[in-house]
């Protein structure tokens, strides 16, 4: 089972999904590979956390698709600071409460898990 946080529209939901059970070994070495991608993020998302003290994180698996917002600018509550794209599907990911804009943490074309730090505000 993994467990997703998922913010649509400033809500935020708590997601656990199940994974089926699979036969053959070509679907196990996926499965391995973005279990260590995660860890390799990790430090770099601590580190970058301090810039702000309100994170902006990744709802969904994906890729960095569009930056809307840069360092230093006001956002208002739902004005979108980065775009996903998963499963050939924009996602913005918009901001939870009014702040101006303290760290950009991603570039465009980055790949990122669910729950990576996209960017942090004041």
């Amino acid at each position: 089972m993994k467990n997703y946080t998922i913010t649509v529209n400033g809500n935020v939901y708590d997601v656990v999904v199940e994974e089926g059970a699979s036969t053959g070994a070509t679907t196990a070495a996926p499965k391995a590979a973005p279990k260590a991608a995660p860890k390799a993020a990790a430090p770099a998302a601590k580190a970058a956390g301090a810039a702000g003290s309100l994170k902006i994180e990744a709802g969904a698996a994906g890729k960095v698709f569009k930056l809307e917002a840069s360092v230093g600018q006001a956002v208002k509550a739902g004005d979108t600071v980065v775009v996903l794209e998963a499963m050939k599907m924009e996602i913005p990911v918009v901001a939870p409460q009014d702040g101006t804009v303290a760290s950009i943490d991603v570039a465009v074309g980055d790949p990122v898990e669910a729950g990576a730090l996209l960017a942090t505000l004041n």
